[in-house]
């Protein structure tokens, strides 16, 4: 009697001691825990997913900060044209950084003079002028008034008006100027007021007008030698706008080389390749008005209209910057139009595969034979 009640006892403080799955409320008891290694997992699981999540929202938020700048700047660019003015000119960026401008030996142009001219009161703009190569030992060491008398020597003179951003000391424009001066030309070219160390501030209207200035410069100089005008993709819009008014006042270049030209500036901004815009609703209201407010306008299209003298183009297929079928389109206007009609009018395509894109034609082995053909019969035209 006595074991079994034991055994009796014994049952009971088991069962007493042994914890029931639920209370009455059908939760877990608070004596029940779950055991170390399985509390350490489920907190590693927790923190890869807070730290996802956090990412998550962090990344959310980004993108609706970039979605509302997206949407803002079309306003804002609406609301304030002269932004708009910028991004056509960009003079604000100076490339190549950290050079003086006042030395072009810096670059390598060791027969290369700086000068400073001033179209206009409050106005001064930055000038070099790099004679021919067969000039290069007689310039050594030589000052301003030798290199302008040398405008009067036996060699063509190339008035080079650049394009936007940069300065005249930009790589490939320099690398341009040691071709020509190697085929026996004169290079002068200049920073339009407000880019480089010119003073001023930049406008279509202000950088027509010291394009003008130098070019009177140059011919007050040069005597009877040919002087040609080169224009550069923006720079294009200010070549014709001068040989236009050259031409008005009957006055005009011996010939006008368009290298990467476009139509006009709304064409260009509407195909240019870094317009993420293009197709944003609204487009033309928003960035293309703007500009046109701004008295931005480089109509090259009109102004060829209008133009009579030689006109060579040169464009690559390859170009990202000016749409290759902007400069085709303008040889189409040019070669139809009754101020060419006793002129030469050329095109020169370079193919993709050469890899010349917007400012490389400089490499092109052809480029000495395109210029001694095409200007060779402006010379003797100029001469006739």
């Amino acid at each position: 009697m006595r074991k079994r009640n034991e055994s009796v006892t014994v049952e009971h403080e088991r069962t007493a001691a042994a914890p029931g799955p639920l209370d009455k409320g059908c939760s877990l008891r608070h004596s029940l825990r779950l055991p170390a290694a399985a509390a350490a997992a489920a907190e590693g699981m927790k923190r890869p997913l807070g730290r996802r999540y956090g990412l998550w929202f962090r990344l959310r938020k980004l993108i609706i900060w970039l979605l509302g700048m997206y949407i803002a700047i079309p306003f804002l660019v609406k609301l304030c044209p002269a932004i708009q003015a910028k991004l056509v000119f960009l003079n604000f960026v100076r490339v190549p950084y950290f050079i003086d401008l006042k030395r072009p030996q810096d670059q390598g142009l060791n027969h290369t003079c700086n000068y400073y001219l001033q179209p206009e009161e409050d106005v001064t703009i930055g000038v070099w002028h790099t004679v021919p190569a067969a000039l290069w030992k007689n310039a050594r060491g030589k000052d301003q008034l030798w290199f302008e008398e040398a405008l009067g020597s036996s060699h063509p003179v190339i008035l080079y008006l650049h394009g936007n951003a940069g300065t005249r000391g930009g790589d490939h424009r320099v690398e341009l100027y040691k071709v020509l001066s190697s085929l026996g030309y004169h290079v002068v070219t200049f920073d339009y007021r407000g880019w480089g160390d010119s003073i001023g501030s930049p406008s279509e209207r202000g950088m027509t007008y010291d394009a003008l200035h130098v070019f009177d410069w140059i011919k007050a100089r040069s005597g009877d030698n040919p002087v040609y005008i080169w224009g550069h993709s923006l720079g294009t819009g200010v070549a014709t706008n001068l040989v236009r008014r050259l031409c008005e006042r009957e006055t005009p270049p011996d010939a006008l080389i368009l290298e990467s030209p476009f139509t006009n500036i709304r064409e260009e901004a509407r195909s240019h390749p870094f317009s993420i815009y293009r197709y944003f609703p609204g487009f033309d209201w928003f960035f293309l008005d703007p500009i046109t407010t701004s008295g931005i306008k480089f109509a090259n299209d009109e102004n060829v209209k209008y133009i009579s003298c030689s006109l060579l183009i040169l464009h690559a297929e390859d170009d990202p910057v000016v749409p290759f079928h902007l400069g085709k389109k303008l040889y189409n206007i040019a070669v139809t139009s009754r101020s060419f009609r006793d002129y030469k009018v050329q095109f020169v395509p370079f193919h993709t595969d050469l890899g010349y894109r917007h400012k490389y034609i400089y490499r092109s082995p052809e480029l000495p034979r395109i210029l001694r053909e095409f200007l060779g019969r402006s010379e003797h035209d100029h001469h006739h």
